[in-house]
């Protein structure tokens, strides 16, 4: 036995953001990585990629591409061994959605039905980068 009126049909959900964004879970284009910035870790470079290519960079602005490109600098510098870099990288990726908690925080959600055939020919791939990173971590550390 339930308490209270019965439930409408049909109930309206009333807390919806008006902001709240739905993304495609597909890769878009993208950008090529500035030759201009000068990166020289691996590890930069598949940030670079990694975000260019996110579902998120999609509906950037140019001031949000140039923000990606101060990032990666400070990424390219973490790699090489300035560790205190990772705080202010972190608050510049929860920005744009880096975690599930950020995207839910930002109203942020993908649309999970499309691109879940292709990621099946990339796990080799992400395999194969995952033991280049992992090395060179090792590497950045054991330093």
């Amino acid at each position: 036995m339930t308490r209270g009126p019965r439930p409408k049909d049909n109930a309206v959900r009333r807390n919806k953001h008006e902001h709240a964004q739905q993304l495609s879970s597909t890769a878009t284009e993208g950008r090529a990585l500035p030759a201009g910035l000068g990166i020289k870790s691996a590890g930069a470079r598949r940030f670079w990629k990694t975000w260019a290519t996110s579902p998120q960079a999609g509906k950037w602005a140019e001031t949000d591409w140039a923000e990606l490109e101060i990032t990666t600098k400070l990424v390219d510098a973490l790699f090489q061994g300035d560790l205190k870099l990772a705080g202010e990288i972190r608050q510049r990726v929860a920005k744009w959605g880096a975690t599930t908690e950020d995207r839910a925080r930002l109203r942020m959600s993908f649309d999970d039905n499309q691109g879940q055939d292709e990621t099946a020919g990339e796990d080799a791939t992400a395999v194969a980068s995952t033991t280049d990173m992992d090395e060179e971590l090792y590497r950045l550390l054991s330093e």
